[in-house]
């Protein structure tokens, strides 16, 4: 009498599956403690050799600066404001006008990149305008929005919303364009109207060029705030910037663009939270998968 075992594969290809998953949650891990380390390394170099050649006097700390020096002056912004009021009143200012600012050029810079993206009539018509007003420098435009409209909130948020329009049309209008023709073609013999076209089809596949241009946009609305307050203004990190120019004070001129860099680092943050979330449908770029 013989007997006969059978094995099911199944189990070690259950096994094996879960190592391939294991390695590769080390590989990603150890890449991130890699990356972290690597940052920390050059963030102490850099740091550290900025105090140790402003200590030694190789580097003149009354132009640039000490970092314990603008710590210091930090925690004196924090706890006693400036001469204008509060430092805290100061960033939420700065913020608010970069906010608004980012949210008008947003959406008018997808509106109109999308528009001229489908339409090559307007595209035709209006684009060397948009050239033109693209040509002129940043600063221009700041003294023109502070001679018509004064030194309030309103010529910040347009400073700020014209420098984040053109990054987000250009990058929509290009979105547009590379839409896969075949996909239009096949939407338009379903019977898909132009709005469900543009809804379901043109915005979601620009959404990739769209998300990519806010990682910067935010970036360009806080220096046209920070522009319009140096120009003219009652409030805003930009004023404390050019007043810590005009006493020759390098310690507040860093500290403040410290704040600025945690809250455009704190804003690249959020973007890539909703970048993840409005492209989850999206499968992996090559780039991605390899960096696993």
């Amino acid at each position: 009498m013989s007997t006969t075992s059978t094995v099911s594969p199944a189990p070690a290809g259950n096994g094996a599956q879960a190592s391939v998953e294991t390695d590769a949650r080390r590989k990603v891990r150890k890449r991130a403690a890699g990356m972290w380390a690597g940052r920390i390394i050059l963030g102490i170099i850099v740091v550290g050799g900025w105090q140790a050649f402003t200590a030694l006097g190789i580097v003149d700390k009354f132009f640039f600066g000490q970092p314990t020096g603008i710590v210091r002056r930090l925690i004196d912004l924090f706890q006693h404001g400036t001469e204008q009021g509060s430092y805290y009143a100061d960033i939420w200012t700065t913020v608010q006008e970069a906010l608004i600012g980012f949210a008008i050029g947003t959406v008018t810079g997808v509106v109109f990149g999308v528009a001229l993206g489908q339409s090559r009539f307007l595209s035709d018509v209006l684009g060397p305008y948009i050239k033109i007003v693209n040509a002129i420098p940043r600063i221009v435009l700041g003294s023109i929005f502070m001679i018509a409209f004064g030194i309030g909130t309103l010529p910040k948020v347009l400073l700020a919303a014209v420098l984040v329009f053109f990054i987000v049309f250009f990058n929509a209008f290009q979105g547009v364009r590379e839409v896969d023709r075949n996909i239009l073609a096949n939407a338009k013999v379903l019977g898909a109207s132009e709005l469900q076209i543009v809804r379901h089809v043109t915005v979601p596949s620009a959404l990739t060029w769209i998300i990519a241009s806010l990682h910067s946009a935010f970036g360009f609305a806080i220096v046209g705030a920070l522009v319009g307050e140096v120009l003219g203004a009652q409030h805003g990190l930009g004023l404390v910037i050019k007043t810590s120019m005009d006493n020759f004070d390098p310690n507040g001129v860093f500290a403040t663009m410290l704040v600025v860099a945690v809250i455009v680092m704190g804003a690249e943050w959020l973007i890539g939270k909703l970048e993840h979330r409005l492209l989850a449908w999206r499968p992996p770029a090559p780039s991605e998968v390899s960096s696993l």
